[in-house]
């Protein structure tokens, strides 16, 4: 063991020359009422705080009450945030405490709504921001951040935030919600995490015509500008911070994918939209394969949406494919997709060239009896390729019909359908309507929190396909292992553990992942599964087989208070 394990779950005590009441005004070291007597005449803060001392667990007792008053999601939101900015560890601790219950609100869908109105709530800093003002002086920004041994980025350019699209700086509260569900769901500890916006403008014209917007007023940079914006970006971080991983966030599909191809070797790094997605969603075709006892090799998979999120799955599912025995020809043959404009094929101008490894091959199309010359629907494609499962991510209530789910009934036992996209407004289909139209047959993941449904005196709990699933576990695992690359095989080895760690009541019930209350076992399997990886194919340090649960569980933080101590005698510096 070495003694980098033991930095990641943060310090045993804290250090510092303040007291009184910058004590009580910093996240980081404010216990408030927790705060014992000796601690209270140490640290100059008797008087400061009612009589009273409490316990951890009587301080989130008294918070999630508060939280739980608030009249609205965005108002339970701003709460939670005003929590953050006075007790980090309460935050935590109410935050793992209640995990499913308080995801939607720190995370999607109401981080949505928090991010159209930045402006407007703005209460506290939290996280850099970068804009081309600074392009010639990055690493002077980073080493402004509060904790200089960082080990996980979330970095986003604001330009696809969720489904609401360019959202210039209101985009940070993206990464601010990413990286409070790492710490919740995987133990990372908040001092070694980082939130960056890269603030290059916006397109949106009702920001900028905003007079309360607080972003960078110009048109978003493009083209060789924006290019050599990113690399100032990456060198800076390698410089400042050279064990951080880095996470892509939200950027538009054309940029992601060429930053992803351009800087994964160079620094640990990966996009979650693209890879975090294919990930989660492969977990549950793998989850659904327990049920149906049959293997991924015989899959078929229909995709609706050519986006980032799609071609991730694509390429992950025929990934998984292979490992289960599957040969090229087979796996091309088995897939289909359709973007806006209709079925992808060979034979037809694609532009984006990450559609061109998603067009269906001219052979497959004679096989399955489809002309290339015609128009075929989602409906002709079902009733032709036959398939197992139907992925939706194209942003558009409405898109999986009851033609289609009828006619994928019609030729599959149990269907697997994914419709994937947030927040819940956006979802291709209801579950509802999802086990309505196959007669109660589908099993249905969700990208949004649905509740469960019950249809002919049968209930049907429904999984959501929720990355938080992937990418804490990902990236807990990936730190440990001070990995040099995040490959697309860790995502694999991610999904297949998250698949097993679906129990079989849940599975019997119809959900294809755990419940949200498990995500930190879920993140402690995939954190292990990933370090196993990464030693033996040489991608990171080698650790002993025997060893790695015990270094996952050492390296994840539990929100607790630990002793604050006066660093040396005060000099006034704290006035």
């Amino acid at each position: 063991m070495n003694h980098h394990d033991h930095d990641l779950a943060g310090p045993d005590h804290i250090e510092t020359r303040k007291a009184g009441v910058w004590l009580l005004h910093n996240p980081s070291t404010n216990q408030s009422t927790s705060f014992d007597r000796a601690h209270r005449d140490r640290l100059r803060l008797r008087g400061m705080l009612p009589h009273r001392v409490t316990t951890l667990a009587e301080q989130a007792t008294a918070a999630i009450a508060q939280i739980r008053a608030k009249a609205s999601p965005l108002e339970r939101y701003i709460g939670m945030a005003s929590l953050h900015d006075r007790n980090e560890v309460l935050f935590y601790r109410v935050l793992i405490d209640h995990v499913a219950e308080l995801m939607p609100i720190v995370y999607t869908p109401t981080v949505g709504e928090a991010c159209q109105k930045w402006s407007q709530i703005y209460r506290n800093a939290r996280g850099l921001w970068i804009t081309p003002d600074d392009v010639h002086d990055i690493p002077a920004v980073l080493r402004n951040a509060p904790f200089q041994d960082i080990r996980l980025i979330v970095a986003t350019d604001n330009e696809r935030i969720l489904g609401l699209g360019d959202q210039g700086c209101g985009g940070m509260g993206i990464p601010i919600g990413k990286l409070a569900l790492y710490v919740a769901g995987a133990g990372l500890h908040p001092s070694k995490c980082l939130a960056i916006s890269l603030d290059v403008g916006t397109d949106n014209p009702e920001l900028l015509a905003d007079p309360l917007y607080l972003g960078y007023p110009h048109k978003r940079l493009r083209g060789r500008a924006y290019d050599d914006f990113v690399e100032a970006f990456v060198r800076a971080v390698r410089d400042v911070f050279p064990r951080a991983i880095l996470q892509w966030e939200d950027f538009h599909k054309d940029r992601a994918f060429t930053l992803l191809e351009r800087y994964r070797r160079r620094l640990p790094s990966f996009n979650d939209d693209i890879q975090g997605t294919a990930s989660v969603t492969v977990a549950g075709m793998l989850a659904a394969l327990r049920v149906t006892q049959q293997r991924m090799a015989d899959q078929r998979v229909l995709f609706l949406g050519a986006g980032a999120a799609c071609t991730g799955i694509a390429r992950l599912t025929a990934l998984a494919m292979r490992a289960d025995g599957a040969d090229d020809a087979r796996i091309r043959g088995a897939m289909a997709t359709f973007d806006s404009s209709g079925l992808l094929h060979e034979g037809q101008a694609i532009d984006e060239p990450h559609k061109r490894e998603l067009a269906m091959p001219l052979a497959t199309m004679r096989e399955l009896g489809l002309d290339p010359a015609r128009t075929h629907s989602p409906v002709d494609v079902i009733h032709a390729l036959k398939p197992t499962v139907l992925v939706g991510a194209t942003a558009r209530a409405g898109t999986f019909t009851e033609p289609m789910l009828a006619a994928m009934a019609q030729h599959v036992q149990r269907p697997v359908v994914l419709p994937l996209s947030n927040p819940t407004s956006k979802a291709e289909c209801t579950p509802e309507q999802a086990l309505r139209w196959t007669g109660g047959r589908a099993l249905v993941a969700t990208g949004s929190p649905f509740d469960d449904v019950v249809l002919d005196g049968q209930r049907h709990v429904i999984g959501q396909s929720n990355n938080v699933f992937i990418f804490p576990g990902v990236g807990l695992g990936a730190a440990i292992a001070e990995a040099r690359e995040i490959t697309t095989e860790m995502f694999h080895v991610a999904a297949a553990t998250l698949a097993r760690s679906v129990s079989a009541e849940r599975l019997a019930a119809g959900a294809l992942f755990p419940n949200q209350s498990d995500l930190r076992a879920a993140s402690f399997a995939i954190a292990c599964a990933v370090v196993r990886h990464a030693s033996e194919t040489d991608l990171g340090r080698r650790v002993p087989a025997a060893d790695v649960e015990s270094l996952v569980r050492e390296a994840m933080w539990d929100p607790g208070y630990v002793p604050v101590v006066p660093a040396a005698a005060h000099h006034g510096d704290d006035d």
